[in-house]
């Protein structure tokens, strides 16, 4: 793929979503981990609607390792996997406190070192906490560029990050990110996407595949 073409879609994602952010509410590095550590598996909403309560009774590490973790569960129990989550925030704390002086580390290879946190959330910590340019690729991410032909069918989630790395300028990287998650959360759904009024229609492999069945089907009937 050409740069004009990697440009197209950068541009014309942004004139479509020029607002997109990150929507898990936080007011630091320290509720941001949590919050996307929360989000595995689980969905941007559910987490916030979650960590409303939660960040209002919990507001340092020593907070949550105050406290028996069972209670921790049943705060967090309308997240999936909230046992085991429970369990990775409970560890994390007890690291920033003895470690780090109950801060969350702004170097990426110590953040994927915290229990629970791996490297698409430590993109996310990094680029929206401490402003380092960088690419989570959540699912959004790699369902878009894989569809878009900005990575290949068969790219790992790391492929993914790496393409996107050369392809998109380093500057527009965390813009970018926010950019394909809305992309594809809002417009390139995994299930429903709206191929019909999609401008990148023409770029998208897997679109014109759809459009094709779809009108197969009109003739059928």
């Amino acid at each position: 793929m050409n740069n004009s073409t990697v440009r197209h879609i950068l541009d014309t994602i942004g004139a479509m979503y020029p607002g997109a952010h990150c929507e898990l509410n936080h007011n630091n590095a320290f509720e941001l981990t949590i919050a996307v550590l929360l989000s595995a598996q689980c969905t941007d909403e559910t987490v916030n609607k979650v960590t409303k309560d939660l960040f209002q009774k919990y507001k340092t590490p020593q907070d949550y390792v105050s406290v028996p973790i069972e209670e921790l569960e049943q705060d967090i129990r309308r997240i999936g996997l909230y046992r085991n989550k429970a369990k990775h925030i409970h560890q994390l704390c007890l690291i920033l406190i003895e470690q780090y002086g109950s801060e969350v580390p702004e170097a990426h290879d110590e953040l994927v070192k915290l229990p629970g946190v791996g490297r698409k959330t430590a993109n996310v910590v990094v680029s929206n906490a401490f402003g380092v340019p960088a690419i989570a690729v959540d699912t959004h991410v790699e369902r878009v560029s894989k569809r878009l032909g900005l990575a290949g069918w068969k790219d790992s989630v790391l492929e993914v990050e790496k393409k996107l790395m050369k392809r998109v300028p380093r500057d527009e990287w965390t813009l970018t990110h926010h950019r394909l998650i809305f992309f594809g959360r809002y417009h390139c759904k995994a299930q429903n996407p709206m191929c019909q009024v999609c401008p990148l229609l023409d770029l998208c492999r897997e679109g014109k595949k759809r459009m094709k069945t779809s009108v197969v089907r009109k003739n059928k009937d």
